[in-house]
């Protein structure tokens, strides 16, 4: 009996060391943790794929069609052109699915791509799979944030924990005129 309450006690640790632990966050000079993801269309992506071509904006959200992430990609929508004269690449990524993606893209009309990453395996790379808290409760999900990926390959810049109104402006901020 009480070795099987170890064990029971043991697993519960561990499992909860587990949901606690993820990769540290990429500083700015790090390499970029290279991955491969499928966009809304089932095509897969590879970050060391872009590497040498031009800067890429991977911005992590938690949920398509929601209010928050609505508002951040329209934003990122609306200032896309700009992105793209200053020869940036916009990737979004979230734990929905590829259908999930391709609804939002197609509803919003979203001109840049949005990854999948269903079991957070992107997510957890850049250290932004971790514990949240919304009306009391607690719960494993994105911190949202973006990395600036210089066209090396390096993290340019990280911006963590960010608040969605406002923030495509503050990512135009962060790149070259």
């Amino acid at each position: 009996m009480k070795t099987a309450t170890l064990r029971m006690t043991a697993l519960v640790l561990a499992l909860s060391l587990g949901a606690c632990l993820r990769a540290e966050t990429p500083k700015t000079g790090d390499k970029a943790p290279d991955f491969d993801a499928k966009d809304q269309d089932g095509k897969t992506w590879k970050l060391s794929a872009l590497a040498g071509k031009q800067v890429v904006l991977l911005y992590f959200y938690p949920k398509d069609d929601t209010p928050g992430c609505t508002t951040e990609a329209c934003e990122f929508r609306d200032a896309y052109d700009v992105f793209r004269d200053r020869g940036a690449e916009v990737l979004g990524v979230s734990p929905d699915d590829v259908s999930s993606h391709e609804k939002f893209k197609t509803k919003y009309s979203l001109p840049f791509t949005l990854l999948a990453d269903p079991e957070h395996k992107v997510a957890e790379s850049y250290g932004v799979w971790g514990e949240r808290k919304f009306a009391g409760k607690k719960y494993m999900g994105i911190i949202r944030s973006t990395f600036v990926i210089d066209e090396d390959g390096n993290v340019a810049r990280a911006m963590l924990g960010i608040k969605p109104a406002g923030h495509a402006a503050e990512v135009l901020e962060a790149l070259p005129a």
